[in-house]
C-alpha cells in the first residue's frame, strides 16, 4: 500500500471508517470506533504506511501497518504488520 496523509478531520474520520484489524494483539472492526472512543473527535492528522495482510481497507486485505492519528498535543499509534501483534499506543507531546 502506498503511505496516506490526511491533514482535514472529516477526510481522517471517513478514512479510519474503512479500516478493520484482524489477527493477532490490537483489533478493531472498525478503527473508526476505537479511535473515537479513545477521545480523538477531531483528529488533525493521519499517516498511514507499510502492509499487513491482517489489515482490510474497505474490506479488501493488505491495508497499511502503522497509523498515526494526531489530535492537537496527543498521537494514537497503532503499529503491527505481517506475522507481528499489532500494538496501541497514546502519547502526549510536549
Amino acid at each position: 500500500m502506498n503511505p496516506v496523509t490526511l491533514q482535514k478531520p472529516d477526510d481522517i474520520l471517513t478514512f479510519l471508517a474503512d479500516i478493520s484489524l484482524k489477527g493477532a494483539g490490537f483489533t478493531s472492526d472498525c478503527l473508526l470506533d476505537y479511535v473515537l472512543e479513545e477521545g480523538f473527535t477531531e483528529p488533525i492528522f493521519l499517516n498511514a504506511s507499510g502492509e499487513d495482510a491482517d489489515a482490510f481497507y474497505r474490506g479488501a486485505p493488505n491495508a497499511w501497518a502503522l497509523y498515526q492519528v494526531r489530535e492537537w498535543k496527543r498521537v494514537l499509534t497503532i503499529s503491527g504488520g505481517t506475522g507481528r501483534a499489532r500494538r496501541v499506543q497514546i502519547t502526549e507531546t510536549p
